[in-house]
C-alpha cells in the first residue's frame, strides 16, 4: 500500500496577489480604514489648529524678519514705509535702551515663573491635602477654595489694586504707607502675592485629584510598618501624586511665563519693576512697531517651548498619557 503525497508548489508558483504582493490581511485592511476614518474625523480639528495656530505663528515668525524703513517722499510730501527681511529686529533686542529694557522684561518674566511657581505648588499641595482629608466642613472648605480661581484674572487684579492702595487693608494690616502700586521691589511683590493667591487652587485642585487615586491600602501597610507622617508623605504620597503635580505645575509655568494681564491691571503700564515680555511686546506694537513686537512675541514662544521640553524631560511629565497607554 503506497501513499501519495501532493508537494507543495513552490513560493514562485503561488498566486501573487495584486503587482505580485501577497494579499493583505483581514486585520491590516481593517486597522488601515480605521486609520483613513481617524483622518478623516481629526481633519476639522486639525484644519481649525493650522488656521488659528499655525498661521499667527508663521506670521508672526515673517514679520519679525520685516525690517521697516519709513522716510517722506520728497515729491508727495506723504510719509511711505518700504520693508526689506533681516535680522534687525533680532539684534535690536540686545542694543541701546531696548536691549536694557529686553533683559529687564525677561528677568521679570523668569522671576515671577520661579517665585510664584514656587509659592503656589507648596500651597497647592498643602490645600490638596487638607481637602482630601475627612472632617466636618470639608466640602463648603473645597467649594471656598474654587472661588480665587473662578474669579476673572482682570477682576482679581482689581480687587487686590484695593487691597494695595495707599489706604488699603495691606497697609492697616502692617501699620505701613507702602506704595505697593509703583515702581519698586513692593510691586514686584504685590503680583507675585495676587498671583499666588489666584492661582493655589488651580494646583490643589489637580494633585487633590491625584491623591484620590491611591488606594487606603497603602497607607494603612505605612501605618502597620511604623512608618511616620513626614516620611510617608516623602516616601508614599509625593511619588504616587508626581504625575498630577508634575502637569499641574508645568501648566502654570507656561501660564507665568506668558503673564500679562495682572500686572497690567494691579500695577500698570510702562513700570519697570513688573514688565514682563508680553507686556513689552503689546507696548511695541501699540506704538506701531510691528517687527519689534514681532520679535519678542517670537521670543517669547522659543523660550516657552524651550522650558517646557526642558521640563517634560527632566521631570518626565506625562502630557500625552503615554504611562496609562503602557499599563493597558
Amino acid at each position: 500500500m503506497s501513499t501519495e503525497t501532493r508537494a507543495r508548489p513552490p513560493a514562485a508558483h503561488r498566486r501573487p496577489g495584486r503587482l505580485g504582493r501577497a494579499e493583505p490581511k483581514a486585520s491590516d485592511r481593517r486597522r488601515a480604514g480605521v486609520g483613513r476614518l481617524a483622518a478623516v474625523l481629526l481633519s476639522p480639528t486639525l484644519i481649525t489648529l493650522g488656521l488659528v495656530v499655525g498661521y499667527p505663528v508663521v506670521e508672526a515668525l515673517r514679520l519679525s524678519l520685516t525690517v521697516t524703513d519709513q522716510h517722506i517722499n520728497q515729491e508727495t510730501g506723504l510719509i511711505e514705509r518700504t520693508g526689506q527681511l533681516g535680522f534687525d529686529n533680532y539684534t535690536g533686542l540686545f542694543r541701546g535702551e531696548s536691549g536694557a529694557r529686553f533683559l529687564n522684561a525677561l528677568w521679570n518674566t523668569t522671576s515671577f515663573a520661579l517665585a510664584t511657581g514656587t509659592l503656589v505648588t507648596v500651597l497647592g499641595v498643602l490645600m490638596a491635602l487638607v481637602m482630601h482629608r475627612a472632617f466636618r466642613g470639608r466640602g463648603l472648605f473645597r467649594a471656598a477654595v474654587l472661588i480665587p480661581w473662578a474669579i476673572p484674572t482682570a477682576i482679581s487684579a482689581l480687587l487686590w489694586r484695593w487691597i494695595f492702595s495707599t489706604d488699603g487693608i495691606a497697609n492697616d494690616i502692617l501699620n505701613t504707607q507702602i506704595l505697593w502700586t509703583t515702581e519698586g521691589f513692593h510691586a514686584w511683590l504685590s503680583v507675585v502675592i495676587a498671583d499666588t493667591w489666584k492661582t493655589a487652587p488651580f494646583i490643589g485642585l489637580l494633585v487633590l485629584a491625584g491623591l484620590q487615586v491611591i488606594p487606603a491600602e497603602v497607607y494603612e501597610a505605612a501605618k502597620v510598618d511604623g512608618s511616620s507622617p513626614w516620611h510617608t508623605f516623602w516616601k508614599i504620597t509625593l511619588p504616587l501624586v508626581k504625575p498630577a503635580l508634575v502637569v499641574a505645575v508645568l501648566f502654570r509655568l507656561l501660564d507665568l511665563l506668558r503673564m500679562f494681564d495682572l500686572p497690567f491691571v494691579l500695577v500698570g503700564r510702562g513700570k519697570r519693576s513688573v514688565e514682563t515680555l508680553s507686556m513689552l511686546a503689546w507696548d511695541d506694537m501699540q506704538n506701531l512697531r510691528f517687527g519689534p513686537a514681532a520679535a519678542y512675541a517670537v521670543v517669547l514662544f522659543a523660550y516657552t517651548a524651550v522650558v517646557a521640553y526642558l521640563f517634560i524631560r527632566v521631570l518626565g511629565a506625562d502630557v500625552v498619557g503615554r504611562g496609562m497607554e503602557g499599563k493597558r
